[in-house]
């Protein structure tokens, strides 16, 4: 194949991905620059239960039951401490219709509000970046989209290395130009410097999303790669609902919640109180959010905790998250884990979500993560207004198609082995192809505003 000939179709094939994309690629950029400030967001969604006045504290205990007394029909599943003196403490209650509640309680034990986690505003913006808040088909459509961003960038690079090299036009945009010249440069420069860390922040989100991510968690699970479930949410499915609380069925527990009062002792296996386990908590110095978690209660990815009392650190950095479980009789130690602890392909997993999330170096990572979301923005811009200036009337306005059948060698394994990389890359490519030869070139009007063109 010849240079020009591989030239035009790399640009055929970075314009109809980038035409798109744009719109997801606009969303999700800035629905994931504002997520970006998760913490800032939750601290101000809280700011009417921090800093308030520590005189007269009550213990954990009385706090729990000061709630569970404004909750008669709930089930306590988890203590948050407070992240500075004289915060608030919340504590994560179990409700009747099966729903969570965050509620939270000053110093002194009295109830100051509740939150729905699910509703919270980062928790809705992380549907929306997620799964443009469609559930299981915005994942996939999300997926998608992110996979075709992955083919727009890789041909972008293609097209952006520069015959013959030259520093400026390459590295920098060249001043003396102006009109669609100009834009050309700056949105080819801008693509190059940002192109990195978004192939990052793309694969980096990989393991979430709902295609690739089942296909992860089976190979990690069935071919044996790791030991123990993953700590990570894939796609838009719900948690899975308690299996089974003290032996009990969640119909059961439902009616009994309705029908009775529950008080902290009654909803809690013998043993010591909570206070014994929240103090467990503060002489560990963990990294806020710290949660003391009862016996038997739901977690985040996977049915039900196990028979004792678990203090776990789950910040959105989260190679800084530990985790130490207590007999509930004794408070003697049973176990310890943190990140160094898990396989090295969790661990990279995990290096990538807290990277993807802004959090792995702090403001630095904030910053860093809002650059590109708003140079992506930017680039993704300039592009449609290149596109809208050159395109003729009566089309669409896309390159040419290359006349000739076929292609090489390296190109078909390059792609062959992209399609097996990104499944629903694989799946739209080939349905694609089929709507191009089975319906699209069977209309002259239709082949040339899409600038088919006859094939030879």
């Amino acid at each position: 194949m010849s240079a020009a000939l591989r030239y035009r179709r790399f640009w055929r094939w970075h314009f109809y991905a980038g035409l798109c994309v744009l719109p997801f690629v606009l969303l999700l950029s800035v629905t994931g620059a504002i997520y970006l400030f998760k913490p800032q967001i939750d601290r101000w969604e809280e700011r009417e239960y921090r800093a308030l006045d520590e005189a007269g504290r009550v213990s954990a205990d009385a706090q729990a039951a000061a709630v569970l007394a404004a909750y008669p029909r709930s089930r306590f599943i988890h203590y948050r401490l407070p992240e500075r003196p004289g915060d608030a403490a919340m504590i994560e209650l179990g409700m009747p219709d099966g729903r969570q509640r965050d509620v939270y309680v000053s110093p002194q034990g009295r109830v100051l509000g509740a939150l729905d986690p699910e509703q919270r505003l980062t928790a809705v913006l992380s549907r929306l970046h997620g799964s443009l808040l469609l559930g299981r088909w915005g994942d996939w459509l999300v997926e998608l989209a992110a996979s075709w961003t992955i083919v727009m960038i890789l041909t972008g690079l293609t097209l952006w290395w520069p015959r013959p090299f030259a520093f400026a036009g390459t590295l920098w945009p060249r001043p003396s130009l102006r009109g669609r010249g100009l834009l050309k440069d700056v949105h080819r420069v801008t693509g190059f410097w940002i192109a990195g860390f978004v192939l990052v922040m793309l694969a980096s989100g990989l393991p979430w999303a709902g295609a690739w991510g089942s296909a992860f968690a089976w190979a990690r699970a069935e071919l044996g790669l790791v030991d123990g479930p993953q700590d990570w949410k894939i796609g838009a499915a719900p948690a899975p609902a308690p299996a089974h609380v003290h032996g009990v069925g969640p119909s059961m527990v439902s009616s009994t919640m309705e029908s009775t009062p529950m008080d902290l002792r009654a909803s809690l296996p013998a043993g010591l109180p909570l206070s014994a386990f929240v103090a467990r908590a503060e002489a560990e110095g963990m990294v806020f959010p710290v949660i003391v978690i009862a016996p038997h209660s739901p977690q985040r990815f996977g049915p039900l905790t196990g028979a004792e009392w678990t203090v776990k650190s789950e910040p959105q950095n989260r190679t800084l998250g530990r985790s130490v479980t207590f007999d509930p009789t004794s408070g003697e130690e049973l176990a310890r884990s943190g990140f160094a602890d898990k396989h090295v392909l969790d661990r990279l997993v995990n290096y990538g979500i807290a990277w993807h999330e802004g959090q792995l170096f702090g403001w630095i990572n904030q910053l860093a993560g809002l650059v590109v979301a708003i140079a992506l923005m930017g680039m993704s811009v300039l592009g449609a207004v290149m596109w809208w200036k050159r395109r003729p009337d009566g089309g669409l306005g896309a390159p040419a198609a290359a006349t000739e059948v076929g292609v090489g060698r390296g190109l078909m394994l390059a792609v062959v082995g992209l399609a097996i990389l990104l499944p629903l890359f694989g799946a739209s490519l080939v349905a694609i192809l089929l709507l191009e030869r089975g319906v699209l070139r069977r209309s002259a009007r239709v082949s040339a505003w899409l600038g088919l063109g006859a094939r030879t």
